[in-house]
């Protein structure tokens, strides 16, 4: 038979009300509680009935996530997460992908004012590229990533703080002339490009230590072939072999291993790499990965925890969260 919520009150021992303000995540709820809650759901296998409480409260029970790009590990890993935590909390997730056009953002707009799907969760890569910077009368929404604005409630990492601390982990190991893979290039200047490079430059300022335009390696194609590209241009230049390579994502630190060991050159013995996502697949580098590590799963809850309570009160003030992080070292950074 199909569990019920009062089944789930049981299980966690609360309240069949309880069960209900975690599920609709309009009441606050004690973590502990919350996280009993949650597990009793996943054991009895409970799906909250949408059908019924859209017919109640008006609301189709139905989130948007929306990425830059779906291509990505990192992205697979942000939509599995969403996924797990809105079914743990009753919600269906409308995944799509924006290809940070402005046209397919206000799209999702328009759905969401027509109460196609309750709120949005958006990662735009830049303020000045995304409708969200003209739109007014905005529905229900909560970015992700790196675009600073006052406009809307924003959930994400410190970008600038964690790529500084991974720059001076690499200053403290005896590295000096250290490049960046993914620095801002051309037209392509988006909010995590900036923040990252900014980052890196801090740490280099805090050393003492000049910073040089020529390692700021521009990278518009964040994937593995796309760095691989810009890394051997580098090199096809004349570039000096760094003593080390940091890249702003693990998929782009993958590109750079790719050619440092058709050249001939040893990791960490000739040049040291690290990157940033701390994705699945970075242990399983050759050798494993030294990133940038956060919790996307708590990125997922608290980005919908603060849509939950935009849906019930539309007027609250904006709130900004940053997720803490931790520099993960492997031996691709070991000396």
């Amino acid at each position: 038979m199909r569990a019920t919520m009062r089944d789930v009150a049981v299980r966690a021992e609360v309240s069949p009300k309880t069960v209900s303000n975690v599920i609709n995540g309009v009441v606050f709820v004690r973590p502990e509680t919350r996280e009993r809650v949650e597990q009793a759901m996943a054991e009895l296998d409970y799906v909250p009935n949408l059908s019924a409480r859209g017919l109640r409260n008006g609301r189709s029970g139905v989130l948007a996530l929306a990425l830059p790009n779906l291509d990505t590990q990192y992205s697979a890993e942000t939509i599995g997460a969403f996924v797990e935590v809105a079914h743990a909390r009753g919600w269906a997730i409308q995944v799509e992908e924006t290809g940070a056009e402005p046209q397919r953002e206000f799209e999702l707009l328009s759905r969401a004012r027509a109460h196609l799907v309750d709120g949005l969760i958006l990662n735009p890569i830049t303020l000045e590229d995304s409708v969200i910077a003209e739109a007014r009368g905005l529905p229900p929404l909560v970015l992700i990533g790196e675009v600073e604005q006052s406009l809307v409630d924003l959930v994400g990492v410190d970008s600038r703080h964690s790529a500084r601390d991974m720059t001076r982990c690499l200053i403290e190991s005896g590295n000096r002339r250290i490049a960046v893979v993914g620095s801002p290039v051309g037209d392509f200047q988006t909010a995590t490009s900036r923040q990252r490079a900014e980052g890196y430059r801090d740490a280099l300022r805090e050393a003492g230590l000049a910073t040089d335009a020529a390692l700021e390696i521009g990278c518009a194609d964040w994937t593995a072939a796309g760095a691989a590209s810009a890394f051997s241009a580098y090199l096809g230049r004349g570039g000096d072999v760094p003593d080390a390579v940091f890249c702003f994502t693990d998929t782009m630190a993958f590109g750079v291993l790719n050619v440092l060991w058709q050249r001939g050159l040893r990791v960490p013995g000739d040049v040291r790499v690290a990157g940033f996502d701390n994705t699945v697949d970075s242990p399983y580098a050759v050798p494993p990965l030294t990133t940038v590590a956060f919790d996307r799963r708590e990125l997922a809850r608290l980005a919908i925890a603060r849509l939950e309570q935009r849906i019930a009160e539309p007027t609250l003030a904006p709130t900004r969260v940053r997720l803490p992080f931790e520099i993960v070292t492997r031996e691709s950074t070991r000396a």
